[in-house]
């Protein structure tokens, strides 16, 4: 994740804004192309998953995760906001874990994914190879090998791990409390609040969190997982793709993606100057300008290609 984001703010800096953007361009096609192949495809994920790998990952059928996988969407913390179809896939995890995590950028385990279903298959990494080479053999001697024939396999090797009594998705219940608030002030206030009663350190990093990240992200972020609830995945892409170009562009006078990136991937000094810097001085009227197409036919906007398999989907 580190090197896409240092990526895209050099070519920034430097004022190669069409090339970033067509980079873009092209990973939100791949993620929709991933998404919507007719062929079943696997991903196995044994190490950390965060931003563009979240992405393709999150967004195929077969999601498998080992006791070393991390996931994050931490992207509001530097003055972005959780792309990659992450406004399609969060929204529909449970309650609202999914503004938990998009607003918090925290991170989660293999078996929490299992369990708030951002993976399906929990495979310990020391079965890894073994299934991955049953897979590799079914696919080469039967090229119609459809869905149900990679499930089998992946179920020969699948286990059912506990959650650890500190995990958040055990407060679920105070999760939904807080992150199902209308706005991240309230938000805010509903986690304090609970924390005057709960001594527990999810809350105190949810709170840190929050503080810590950029006001005009915090609200960008929350509404686009809110649109995403009642949005298909191709209408999600395209409303990110308006964001992140806006962004980009540092229209409406947003400076935050570059004053966030710059703090923590060049100096690493964490010194955020964030404008606005507070909550209550981000206004809802340019919130939502942020999902608009940018008015430049220089530009343009994401086209994804049409799936004719697709008719009445979802997707």
């Amino acid at each position: 994740m580190g090197s896409k984001v240092k990526y895209y703010l050099q070519a920034g800096m430097q004022g190669d804004l069409f090339c970033v953007m067509e980079f873009y361009r092209k990973q939100l096609t791949l993620d929709y192309l991933v998404a919507t192949y007719k062929k079943t495809v696997v991903f196995l994920i044994n190490g950390a998953v965060m931003g563009g790998g979240a992405g393709l990952s999150m967004n195929a059928k077969f999601r498998i995760v080992t006791e070393n996988t991390v996931f994050a969407m931490p992207e509001a913390s530097f003055g972005h906001h959780p792309d990659v179809g992450a406004s399609y896939f969060l929204s529909r995890l449970p309650g609202h874990f999914g503004e938990y995590l998009g607003l918090t950028g925290a991170k989660i385990n293999g078996s929490e994914m299992l369990a708030c279903g951002l993976a399906t298959h929990f495979v310990y990494s020391k079965d890894m190879k073994s299934m991955e080479d049953a897979l590799c053999e079914e696919l080469l001697l039967n090229t119609s090998s459809k869905s149900d024939d990679v499930s089998r396999i992946i179920k020969e090797f699948v286990h059912n791990p506990v959650l650890k009594e500190g995990s958040s998705l055990k407060r679920l219940d105070a999760i939904n409390r807080c992150f199902g608030k209308d706005t991240v002030e309230e938000i805010l206030f509903a986690l304090e609040k609970e924390a005057t009663t709960m001594d527990d350190k999810w809350i105190t990093n949810a709170i840190k969190s929050i503080k810590f990240a950029s006001p005009t992200s915090l609200k960008i972020s929350l509404r686009s997982i809110r649109e995403g609830r009642k949005q298909t995945l191709r209408q999600c892409l395209n409303r990110e793709f308006n964001i992140s170009s806006h962004i980009v562009l540092r229209s409406f006078n947003y400076n935050g993606f570059y004053e966030g990136g710059k703090a923590i991937f060049f100096t690493k000094d964490k010194k955020f100057k964030w404008e606005p810097s507070k909550l209550e001085q981000v206004h809802d009227a340019i919130v939502m300008q942020f999902s608009e197409v940018v008015h430049d036919d220089r530009w343009g906007y994401l086209e994804l290609p049409e799936r004719a398999h697709l008719k009445g989907s979802k997707l």
